[in-house]
């Protein structure tokens, strides 16, 4: 990456994104020749994160001194938040039942572990490719990323820091998130198309899913009409009063905890953005109860989806892929500690017999957070977003805990 890009206003850079994402969105949709081919085996999604990363790697735009992340996550996430959730069937999610929960917990469970068992299985098997690194910034770097992969972006800040992760560091393990992540993300979206063959297979129960996927469409179909600007200005309206309201709240309720009651620092209760998205989203799953779920027949959740894909381009413009080329060893471990999540939850679907929705949801509830979860959820079937969205609200609650954790875990496995 060159020292100076050749954009560096943010008006610019937006617009590069807008019409990234723009050209994704129309050759994906092509049918028929090369373009259909082309994303059989490159989910677009991907691309929507990648492209803007190699974009930054080559200097093209200025992903590091950007605004349009904070932006994204502090303005249209929760507005997103908002817009996928008024809709929600909440009683029809509970009827999906505990295996949605095991699922999840089992894909946190597999974070925590897995960190500290790739460091032992590097740091002995594979000596020669951390040699050279200092192992107290090596896994005080990698809490930063369990604490992404079990909660998202509050909890990976909060981790940064607790255990005083350097910047050069954390950004290192920045992209190692990012990448692995992603990496993973491709394969349950190779995987989503194939959902009634694998759940056929391991004899999976998905009545529960597919009740609660005819009623969301029912209703979407029932409510569905040609939005005016008004249905539209409304909408923003709502998405946008409470995004601020979620603001107004998370600026006075987190110093308060943090002034008072220090200790809860642990469960990221101490962090605006985590107040931020929690009270976004219990005010949208509130307004699910009344008459605002009909914005959805307005294009509510396609307006958020706008949002959401702003938020993931904007992720993805953070990455320098040739820093990975620094600490090959930090890639190994998150390749090895990736493998042992996504073995566990495998293993544990097979054994209960959950649906893959469950698994992928599950999966990218952790790994993914609110950002992505419901962008995968969305894959299987776009009234199933909200899922994704409730899911990784707990991954948001227990995420910092988690990562806790798993630090002090490979902080042992470190040292032994």
């Amino acid at each position: 990456m060159t020292d100076t890009a050749l954009f560096t206003n943010d008006a610019i850079i937006l617009g590069i994104l807008f019409t990234v994402l723009g050209l994704i969105f129309y050759t994906s949709e092509l049918k028929g020749g090369f373009w259909q081919k082309f994303y059989r085996y490159i989910p677009s999604l991907l691309l929507c994160y990648f492209i803007p990363g190699f974009l930054n790697t080559f200097g093209v735009i200025d992903g590091h001194h950007s605004k349009l992340y904070f932006v994204a996550s502090r303005y249209l996430l929760p507005a997103c938040l908002v817009l996928l959730t008024l809709s929600v069937d909440l009683k029809g999610i509970l009827r999906l039942g505990p295996k949605a929960i095991i699922i999840f917990l089992t894909g946190s469970i597999g974070i925590i572990i897995g960190g500290p068992i790739a460091i032992l299985i590097v740091k002995n098997l594979f000596p020669n490719i951390i040699e050279g690194l200092d192992v107290n910034e090596l896994w005080r770097g990698m809490t930063t990323v369990a604490g992404s992969w079990i909660g998202g972006g509050a909890n990976q800040a909060s981790m940064k820091e607790v255990f005083s992760v350097e910047d050069k560091v954390f950004s290192i393990m920045v992209v190692i998130d990012v990448l692995v992540a992603s990496m993973w993300m491709a394969v349950l979206l190779f995987l989503a198309p194939k959902a009634r063959e694998f759940d056929n297979k391991t004899g999976a129960d998905t009545k529960a899913i597919e009740q609660l996927k005819q009623k969301m469409e029912s209703f979407s179909k029932k409510v569905s009409t040609i939005p005016t600007t008004t249905n539209l200005m409304i909408i923003c309206a709502i998405a946008f009063g409470v995004t601020a309201f979620s603001h107004f709240i998370a600026d006075n309720i987190a110093p308060f905890i943090k002034v008072n009651y220090p200790a809860l620092a642990k469960f990221s209760l101490t962090s605006k953005f985590f107040w931020l998205i929690v009270i976004a989203t219990t005010i949208g799953v509130s307004l699910s109860f009344t008459k605002a779920r009909k914005l959805e027949g307005y294009g509510a959740s396609k307006l958020a989806n706008i949002f959401l894909y702003v938020l993931i381009a904007s992720i993805g413009m953070h990455m320098n892929v040739f820093e990975i080329l620094k600490w090959p060893g930090a890639f190994l471990i998150g390749l090895i500690w990736m493998f042992i999540h996504a073995l566990l939850m495998l293993i544990v679907g097979k054994l209960i017999k959950a649906p893959l929705f469950f698994i992928a949801v599950g999966s990218q509830a952790n790994v993914g957070g609110a950002a992505s979860a419901p962008v995968v959820a969305s894959v299987f079937h776009h009234s199933l977003a909200p899922v994704g969205v409730l899911l990784a609200v707990l991954g948001y609650v227990i995420g910092t805990y988690g990562a806790w954790i798993c630090g002090q875990l490979m902080r042992i496995a470190a040292q032994y």
